[in-house]
């Protein structure tokens, strides 16, 4: 018998929990039946976190286009986290992922939470690539030409061997 949503929320931890979100909106669940039981509340950081990780995995699939900061278009990589953040946060960032580098608190990779900024330097320069953490060991991005918004693990060889680091925005 499968478990009620905030139930499996709990037990999946946040990540888990979203994508239990996204089943159940596409499954016809209410959205009430999905919320977190009287009295518990997160932090102010978790639920913005929440609603970044949320909209981000509502735009997988929208394809990769250079310069592109909206669904319609198509995203970048600096372009889908500027939007993600303008939409959510209502903060404007920088257009370069060098440049969103600039802001922020670093934050160790053992630390990282969903909603941090992932950096990768896949350009032969450090900070060329920017991505969305989502946890266990997985991001968001807009990859590159040809490609769509996904996710991938950081511990591919690839991305491993390309860490540059972590910055946690808006707290």
């Amino acid at each position: 018998m499968p478990l009620p949503v905030p139930e499996l929320m709990r037990r999946r931890g946040l990540i888990g929990g979203f994508c239990a979100l996204l089943l159940a909106a596409t499954a016809g669940v209410r959205a009430q039946d999905t919320a977190p039981p009287a009295g518990e509340t997160l932090p102010s950081f978790t639920s913005r976190a929440g609603e970044i990780l949320f909209r981000a995995m509502a735009l997988l699939g929208t394809r990769y286009h250079r310069g592109g900061s909206s669904p319609d278009i198509g995203f970048d990589c600096s372009g889908f986290v500027g939007y993600l953040y303008r939409e959510v946060l209502n903060l404007r960032l920088p257009r370069s992922a060098w440049e969103i580098w600039k802001h922020g608190d670093e934050v160790a990779r053992d630390t990282l939470e969903p909603g941090d900024l992932v950096f990768f330097n896949t350009m032969r320069r450090p900070y060329s690539h920017v991505g969305v953490f989502i946890g266990e060991s997985k991001f968001i991005h807009a990859p590159a030409a040809g490609g769509v918004v996904r996710t991938e693990s950081l511990n591919e060889r690839y991305w491993a061997q390309r860490w540059n680091g972590a910055k946690r925005i808006g707290t």
